[in-house]
């Protein structure tokens, strides 16, 4: 009994620790226990959202679904890795705005680092640079960072960052909105970097966001940030002022509103060609809310809800299919919904606008190396359908393909197919697939608790596709004339003669 007893100990130490390591990983603290520098009421909240459950290490017994076999391996190759001097979070990543440029990434005890290649010594090699943005404190602890580039036809890069000052007894949050209007610096980040507007929050910020809506006849991109309070805030440029100020999010968006859990994913997805968008979020109670909104009159179509077990950690809005649309064959408009939670395995939800959240599909293995932290949608294998990409924290990266007969795979189940997984030193927290060479061809960028891993396509491998794809297209061009001929030399059917 004795030495049960012992074992029981033991076991349950490690499991704390465990949790603890995952508290520091999500919102982190250098100096003390994850919300330490917050109030009471603020810190249980903090501590809720992101608890990890009391279970077994990654690999062991008591992990979630059945096994999968990944069909090969990893294509891409590590060509990077920079090491952070304190840990970043899920929240700590803001990829180029416009999926090219300088990628951001934040640590805790208040640095900001971009990375980016630049041409040395006639090489392009990899350049981590410590950007010095202004008003945030030395004690500050760096919650959430995003960027964007402003709607035509206006001209500029937007940066935004959240962050906790510690201020004795309580936290005081805080969002800082860098944004340079002098005429050839909107784009310089040295130039942004000094040109802040700090606001204050009266909540405890999460995921910082933006998205593109319709404001009278142009667009116009806003942030969205969601707080414990629990509320989406929208904060949008006043051009006269040159400034950016806190608007209801009801006025642009009504689907956003009514919420009674702490929103931890929020994902807002414009459909192209139409003036509809798709929204979906992802809250701490398991929430999940997806709704179909109408821009110009603001009006919620649809709404879809489900209740799932945990805290939400990713929700994506995606199409599955290619863009094939042709005249004869308009393209089929069908989208679906990444669900990521930090107790279940990721599940896909396909055909919103038909089916709601009733057709789920499951990513096989997704639950077995802990909680899914992150989750990206790309192609990476570059056939011009997306992959989905989950990252855990139990270390591993895995990739998923959707497969199904119509796609031209007789007997093939209808379902993800676990592609390939790739295994890192420590567990994962972010993802961004970025163009940081200038070439064309996107790295992926992983973050983890001790670095950001940048990894690359084999350029042997993406040539010989360029190549094969080049060919392709040569052919297709010396039929359509000779099809073209065929038709011209056939002429009207001549009709019998009476």
């Amino acid at each position: 009994l004795n030495q049960w007893a012992a074992v029981t100990s033991a076991l349950k130490r490690t499991r704390q620790e465990r949790a603890g390591a995952l508290r520091q990983s999500l919102v982190g603290s250098p100096s003390g226990p994850a919300g330490s520098h917050l109030g009471k009421g603020q810190r249980r909240q903090l501590l809720y959202v992101i608890s990890l459950r009391d279970r077994p290490a990654p690999g062991g017994p008591g992990v979630m679904g059945e096994a999968a076999v990944a069909a090969g391996p990893c294509p891409l190759r590590e060509d990077s890795f920079t090491r952070f001097s304190s840990q970043s979070n899920v929240y700590g990543l803001a990829g180029g705005a416009g999926g090219r440029g300088e990628l951001l990434a934040a640590t805790l005890k208040g640095k900001v680092l971009g990375f980016r290649y630049q041409d040395l010594r006639q090489k392009i090699r990899p350049v981590a640079k410590e950007l010095q943005f202004n008003y945030i404190p030395v004690d500050a602890e760096i919650v959430s960072i995003d960027t964007f580039n402003k709607s035509p036809p206006k001209q500029g890069l937007v940066v935004g960052i959240t962050f906790i000052k510690d201020s004795g007894d309580k936290g005081s949050p805080f969002l800082n909105i860098y944004c340079d209007y002098e005429p050839g610096s909107e784009y310089n980040l040295d130039s942004i970097a000094q040109s802040c507007l700090n606001l204050e929050l009266q909540f405890t910020p999460f995921q910082l966001c933006h998205a593109e809506v319709q404001v009278g006849d142009q667009l116009e991109t806003v942030f969205l940030l969601s707080g414990n309070d629990p509320a989406i805030h929208l904060y949008k440029e006043n051009e006269g002022l040159h400034q950016f100020e806190e608007q209801p999010v009801e006025n642009l968006f009504p689907e956003l509103t009514n919420l009674t859990s702490s929103v931890l994913w929020l994902d807002v997805h414009n459909l192209p060609g139409t003036s509809r968008r798709l929204s979906a979020l992802g809250c701490q109670s398991g929430y999940v809310r997806v709704a179909h909104v109408d821009q110009q009159s603001r009006e919620v179509l649809q709404t879809w809800t489900i209740l799932q077990d945990g805290p939400i950690s990713r929700v994506i809005v995606f199409s599955l299919s290619a863009p094939e649309e042709t005249e004869d064959r308009p393209q089929r408009e069908e989208y679906s919904v990444l669900v990521a939670s930090m107790l279940e395995p990721a599940v896909v939800y396909r055909d919103l606008l038909s089916r709601g959240l009733e057709d789920q599909l499951l990513l096989p293995g997704s639950g077995q190396f802990d909680s899914v932290l992150c989750g990206l949608v790309t192609d990476i294998d570059l056939d011009g359908r997306p992959e989905v990409l989950v990252a855990t924290y139990g270390q591993e990266l895995l990739c998923y393909k959707y497969c199904s007969p119509e796609r031209g795979l007789p007997g093939a189940q209808r379902g993800f197919h676990l592609l390939w997984q790739r295994s890192f030193s420590s567990p994962l927290l972010a993802m961004a697939h970025v163009d940081l060479t200038g070439d064309g061809l996107r790295e992926l960028a992983v973050v983890s608790l001790k670095g950001v891993h940048i990894l690359q396509h084999s350029l042997i491998q993406a040539s010989g596709l360029v190549l094969s794809r080049l060919r392709r297209q040569v052919e297709q061009r010396r039929r359509q004339p000779q099809r073209l001929g065929d038709r011209v030399g056939a002429g009207p059917a001549e009709t019998p003669a009476s």
